[in-house]
């Protein structure tokens, strides 16, 4: 067992739609074990800060929202349990290893680096370490999500899946679009493989609508969360979502930005229609 529950449930408050969202990144309490050499200002640079809370107006809309506790720089709930990059390690992993381009970035299941030339550990982590953060913290977040993804597609015959995030306003060298200025939300279907494209466009649409600048599958295509449950044959739509972090947050102080409520509100906005169109659409209302 893990030092702290990994996980918080927000249960629907309203009559339950067939939306789940979860916030893999948002979590920034330390297990005692989480010893990094990296500063604590830098490790918040991985931080998806107050990303629950931008969605905190889900379950009023019938959804469940799900956030981890875990800092994503202890143990990355949105990446393979294979992705682990062998230099970070001890001694030989006791199973085969399948580093992504995520690892070679730095930024595998355990992370090698905070930031650009900043390493996360001053010393290779042992088995029996990572073997602790992946069976306390890990599967049971993942195991958590996959049984409510079940529970609403058993009911509905659908499931739409938000998996929330933020990022940095400019790519920085770590990332596949370094230096570049990034639009207010970002949202992802690895290319039409894990979500109905009809959905990914018409979030996509509802956010410009609103007002926001938004960009599909650039820079981001979608993390492992959405690769392991998006199945749009089996009618199980998912989709990430990256929020500009400027848009709400001072990326420095980490303060709140007088805007802040204003996104919070907006997004409570964009999960009730998605309700709305999700319910119209899942086969407790007769659609194909």
């Amino acid at each position: 067992m893990g030092d702290f529950p990994p996980l918080l449930i927000h249960e629907p408050t309203a009559p339950v739609s067939p939306i789940v969202l979860d916030s893999p990144h948002s979590g920034m309490t330390w297990p005692a074990d989480f010893q990094p050499s990296a500063s604590r200002e830098a490790i918040h640079t991985t931080w998806d800060a107050y990303v629950d809370e931008l969605w905190d107006e889900a379950p009023a809309a019938g959804a469940t929202l799900i956030a981890a506790t875990f800092p994503r720089a202890y143990v990355d709930a949105n990446r393979a349990e294979d992705d682990i990059d062998p230099a970070l390690l001890a001694e030989p992993w006791p199973t085969p290893l399948a580093p992504t381009a995520y690892s070679q970035r730095g930024m595998g299941l355990i992370r090698r680096h905070a930031l650009p030339n900043v390493p996360m550990y001053a010393e290779p982590l042992h088995i029996a370490a990572v073997t602790r953060r992946i069976e306390a913290y890990y599967r049971p977040y993942r195991r958590t999500l996959a049984e409510r993804l079940d529970a609403v597609h058993a009911h509905f015959g659908a499931v739409w899946h938000l998996n929330c995030h933020s990022m940095k306003s400019r790519g920085n060298a770590m990332n596949v679009d370094a230096g570049a200025a990034r639009p207010d939300v970002v949202v992802s279907d690895r290319h039409g493989t894990t979500s109905d494209p009809a959905y990914t466009a018409w979030v996509a649409a509802w956010l410009h609508d609103h007002g926001c600048s938004v960009q599909v599958n650039t820079p981001y295509q979608g993390g492992d969360l959405v690769r392991t449950f998006g199945a749009p044959s089996a009618r199980r739509h998912s989709i990430q979502v990256e929020i500009n972090r400027a848009c709400y947050m001072d990326e420095v102080t980490l303060e709140r930005l007088p805007r802040f409520e204003a996104m919070r509100v907006m997004l409570g906005a964009l999960v009730r229609d998605l309700a709305a169109h999700a319910m119209a659409h899942s086969s407790r209302e007769g659609a194909p």
